[in-house]
């Protein structure tokens, strides 16, 4: 019974150690005098556990003293010292770093982090680490230089690039910029800044740079001389292809001088013609339907005298596509011309029944009677 309750004991203790965040900062955080420190703070997130409440607190002569609070309602400064230059991380979950700038001799001390969570079960839990901050006065480190751009230090002309001189130590610390010359005379200043900008390089820009560094504590100190070179475009031909560059970015254009119209532009000019073509053919098929539509005009009908036996009467109906050398119209003569036009003739002998004799008799003879005059489909 009493090693089950031994054990039962140590599994409890195992969940309380191992089964709640853990904190994790270095021992002691060294930053320089004037300048910016990081006091790292860090744990690993765990399901079920709630962030609730972000502490930084600095040890002072009576005790630890608030200068960070971080709760539901945002962060907050709890020391006007520190205002302006104290920064919590808090946009990657478990990070609670404290970001210190332009540190003074005074800001040397002990820094409690501390950061409480809510459990799954509804309790809270607590934990906390201290950090020593030493603050020291550095004297300026050896600068480097690198290049803005992933060509290193080999570019094509056109180029905007820049070259980036870096030490660490004490601030302010000041830069400037030498270009070395040929026959062993004196370099010559070209920069006052930690970047030197082309804006663009060109090949007159080639030949071997370094830069200096200086701070508040020891002396001035150059950098390795780096060679630059900016390598002159060649001339385009016809087999070449124009190349563009913006902003640091080179690339090639789908053409250049000689090689035509790019495949783009081909495509979108056959797909033009194809769309004229067919508009066309359309528009002439419609007017050539239009034309031959079947419009029969009847023309005039000259009425002779009706004859109590009965008279024939004749009237031809043309088309539109009839000859021009065919009569308008014909007359009621019995002498009318059996050959078809080039058209579409047709020839309608409409026979008068005495009825319809009667009726024409009373017209005077000679009228002429308009029956009709339009657009028939013969």
């Amino acid at each position: 019974m009493e090693l089950l309750l031994g054990l039962l004991l140590l599994s409890h203790l195992l969940v309380v150690t191992y089964g709640h965040p853990i904190l994790k900062v270095p021992e002691s955080v060294t930053g320089p005098w004037k300048g910016d420190v990081n006091i790292p703070c860090t744990y690993g997130p765990l399901q079920g556990y709630t962030q609730v409440l972000v502490k930084w607190l600095v040890e002072h002569g009576s005790g630890p003293v608030t200068i960070f609070l971080r709760d539901s309602s945002g962060d907050h400064i709890q020391q006007a010292k520190y205002r302006g230059r104290l920064h919590v991380n808090n946009k990657v979950p478990g990070d609670v770093s404290l970001q210190l700038n332009t540190l003074e001799m005074d800001d040397r001390s002990h820094y409690t982090c501390e950061v409480t969570w809510q459990t799954p079960d509804g309790n809270q839990v607590v934990r906390e680490k201290i950090i020593e901050l030493r603050v020291q006065k550095l004297s300026v480190s050896k600068p480097t230089v690198t290049t803005g751009s992933g060509y290193g230090f080999m570019v094509p002309q056109g180029m905007r690039i820049s070259l980036q001189c870096q030490a660490q130590g004490s601030p302010p610390i000041s830069y400037v910029w030498y270009k070395e010359q040929t026959n062993n005379q004196e370099p010559i200043k070209v920069g006052v800044l930690s970047t030197l900008l082309f804006k663009p390089a060109v090949v007159a820009d080639s030949g071997s740079y370094f830069c200096t560094a200086k701070g508040r504590l020891g002396s001035e100190q150059h950098s390795d001389t780096v060679k630059f070179v900016v390598k002159a475009t060649s001339t385009v031909n016809s087999s070449q292809a124009w190349t563009t560059e913006v902003d640091g970015y080179t690339g090639k254009t789908s053409a250049g001088p000689g090689n035509g119209l790019p495949i783009f532009a081909i495509i979108l000019i056959i797909s033009f013609c194809c769309i004229v073509v067919t508009t066309m053919t359309y528009i002439m098929v419609f007017w050539k339907t239009s034309q031959q539509e079947h419009v029969c005009d009847v023309a005039r009908v000259h009425a002779g005298e009706a004859s109590d036996s009965g008279e024939t009467m004749r009237v031809a109906i043309f088309t539109s596509g009839c000859s021009s050398e065919e009569p308008a119209s014909q007359t009621l003569d019995n002498n009318y011309s059996d050959e078809p036009c080039l058209g579409q003739e047709y020839q309608i002998i409409a026979q008068i029944n005495s009825d319809y004799a009667r009726l024409l008799h009373t017209v005077p003879p000679d009228h002429e009677i308009l029956l009709t005059k339009g657009k028939s489909s013969c």
